[in-house]
């Protein structure tokens, strides 16, 4: 769980005012918490999801297993999902509160980010293709605010990238 706060904490967005939440929840017995990534290509036009049975269109990700961190479970998810195998951006790029099924309590949903080549091959699970979509084009979810929250973030990603870089 320190994990989790530290990276809740770095996270370069906050959004449904999950900082305070998880101080409040973590006082308690909570449901597992969620890690997902965001991953962006190097020119920044595109974002990597996998179709969800229920969920439609979403970042790769999953439940934090029992004595792992969020930021190795979102390794994991995405490797299981994608196929990918590759290091995520030092700062987590989100911290969010959602329910992601409708008879499930709020947990907290730790959201990493990546930035991989659309040239590298993707293998996924069974029934849940990955695919790359562009970032200006919609995608459907049942957590269509992601869209704008990854373009928000990767939008800031590539001018941080481009700054850096003078």
């Amino acid at each position: 769980m320190d994990e989790a706060v530290t990276d809740a904490r770095l996270a370069t967005w906050e959004f449904d005012g999950a900082r305070a939440w998880l101080e409040e929840a973590r006082r308690h017995p909570m449901e597992p918490l969620a890690a997902e990534v965001w991953v962006t290509d190097p020119a920044f036009e595109y974002v990597l999801l996998v179709k969800h049975r229920v969920r439609g269109w979403v970042p790769p990700g999953g439940k934090v297993e029992p004595g792992e961190g969020p930021r190795a479970a979102a390794a994991r998810e995405l490797l299981e999902e994608t196929g990918l195998r590759t290091e995520l951006l030092p700062e987590p790029a989100a911290v969010a509160v959602r329910s992601y099924r409708a008879d499930w309590s709020p947990t907290l949903g730790l959201s990493h980010a990546a930035i991989v080549g659309r040239d590298v091959p993707l293998s996924g699970e069974q029934n849940q293709p990955a695919a790359w979509f562009r970032l200006d084009a919609g995608w459907d979810s049942v957590f269509p605010e992601d869209r704008e929250r990854i373009r928000a973030y990767v939008e800031r990603l590539a001018a941080d990238r481009a700054v850096g870089s003078r």
